[in-house]
């Protein structure tokens, strides 16, 4: 079986924690921050774990693991 290849995307977007979790930078923070609250600003900050049914396609694409 030849090798399967790995979305290079998802090497940048996403690190693996201890317990298999996916983590990954929260949406919304790059331009037109004057439009979004102070809230919404404060709870975007840092990373996030993805969703139990979105892990599971994102996987997909990274058939032996991220390095």
């Amino acid at each position: 079986m030849p090798k399967l290849k790995t979305k290079s995307g998802v090497k940048k977007r996403f690190k693996l924690t201890a317990t298999g979790k996916l983590k990954h930078g929260v949406a919304g923070k790059r331009h037109r921050l004057i439009s979004h609250n102070g809230k919404y600003i404060r709870q975007n900050r840092g990373t996030d774990v993805l969703s139990h049914a979105d892990t599971a396609r994102v996987k997909a694409w990274i058939p032996y693991g991220l390095d």
